[in-house]
């Protein structure tokens, strides 16, 4: 027997997922601390009911997903709009070390991944479920890829890529402060005066209090920016498609939310993007997108792959830690700030930027404070490592 949900009780299940995600994580301290967000948390438990009422009912419950679908489209969107090239162009050495790293990272976890499968007679393209996908990607870009996915053939790709997205916060956040506390205290390392203050942010003006009508009036431009910036990507993915690479379908969004923003902060005078707007606008697509995402987990069909996976996550986490101890911890230069990168490294190299700022937040309290890292992890986490994970998965899928 099937029960066919509709978008809007759909939504409503995504929110509903939300709010108890908040509740469990407020009550379970060890899930805030690791930074496992309100709807996954949420989104598990409703899932996990499904998969119950459907092993002792046999009723199966199918959602309409397509207000997740306009949700993911407006989240990447943002993320076009918060990457600033100039503040990246600022950002020196350790910036564009940093970045040439995630690019090494997402090259090497499809690799692995891949060739993991391969060896184990299934398809290839199944290797990319437990690749960069969910790991440098995490659950937004797990679900947005799970469509072109099983597009290539990999069944159930929403379910094991938000499964294996799940691991990797876990993972990422158990690692990253010990891999970076052993290189701590065994090459002697401690934040000096001119480490911490080395890499100074732009002070940024406080912003004058805003009456309610021109806050709402903020908010209604940005959304009409992100719009205009979804209307050109959707003309920009038809060209796209036309190359034979497969891409995402929020991708031509994201490339004409990066355009628009940094051609107008180029031009001295002219129309500014409401980028802080934007901002927040995305982060609530997105926790209502994850929530739709992980309440809609069909977790009955991850049994057969158990093993195959449970491989694949356990050989990403040996890369990892042999990554960041002999690849990351030299090229960013074998100091302090190097050590507390190594971790943030950890933290969205396997889950999200939250996870890498809370891991290098508990290194600092314990060994020192170092400025360089927080500056350099948000902005490589903010976008650098979407848009580069997302063009070199597309290019991996296309080849296989």
């Amino acid at each position: 027997m099937m029960i066919v949900l509709d978008h809007t009780i759909t939504a409503a299940l995504g929110v509903l997922a939300l709010v108890l995600g908040r509740l469990i994580n407020g009550k379970v301290k060890f899930l805030s601390r690791i930074c496992i967000p309100d709807p996954v948390t949420g989104g598990l438990v409703v899932s996990s009911l499904s998969l119950a009422l459907k092993a002792f009912t046999g009723v199966e419950i199918s959602f309409d997903t397509s207000i997740q679908d306009i949700c993911m489209l407006i989240f990447f969107t943002s993320i076009g709009f918060q990457c600033d090239l100039g503040a990246i162009k600022k950002g020196g050495r350790q910036l564009v070390v940093m970045i040439m790293l995630v690019a090494i990272l997402i090259v090497l976890q499809n690799s692995v991944a891949v060739g993991i499968a391969s060896s184990m007679g299934l398809d290839p393209v199944f290797g990319m479920v437990a690749g960069s996908i969910p790991m440098c990607g995490g659950h937004g870009t797990a679900a947005g890829f799970s469509e072109l996915l099983e597009s290539n053939g990999v069944d159930n790709a929403r379910s094991i890529t938000m499964a294996t997205a799940t691991f990797g916060l876990i993972a990422g956040s158990l690692i990253g402060g010990p891999i970076a506390g052993r290189l701590i205290s065994r090459k002697h390392l401690s934040p000096d005066e001119k480490e911490s203050k080395g890499f100074e942010p732009e002070k940024i003006a406080e912003e004058k209090e805003l009456c309610e009508s021109e806050k709402m009036s903020r908010f209604t431009l940005a959304a009409f920016e992100i719009f205009i910036a979804m209307g050109l990507g959707s003309l920009l993915g038809k060209l796209l498609s036309m190359t034979g690479i497969s891409f995402p379908s929020y991708f031509g969004s994201l490339v004409c939310a990066i355009v628009l923003r940094n051609v107008t902060d180029a031009v001295p005078k002219g129309i500014k993007m409401h980028s802080s707007e934007i901002n927040k606008i995305g982060s609530v697509c997105l926790a209502l997108f994850l929530g739709m995402a992980m309440c809609s987990l069909r977790l009955w069909e991850l049994v057969d792959l158990a093993l195959p996976l449970f491989i694949m996550l356990l050989s990403q986490v040996v890369l990892m830690i042999f990554f960041c101890r002999f690849i990351a911890f030299p090229m960013l230069g074998r100091n302090y700030s190097a050590a507390v990168l190594v971790g943030g490294v950890c933290g969205f190299g396997l889950g999200a930027t939250p996870n890498a700022m809370a891991n290098m937040s508990a290194i600092c309290a314990k060994h020192g404070y170092s400025s360089v890292p927080f500056i350099i992890v948000p902005l490589v986490g903010a976008s650098v490592v979407d848009i580069m994970n997302i063009t070199v998965i597309s290019l991996f899928i296309s080849f296989l």
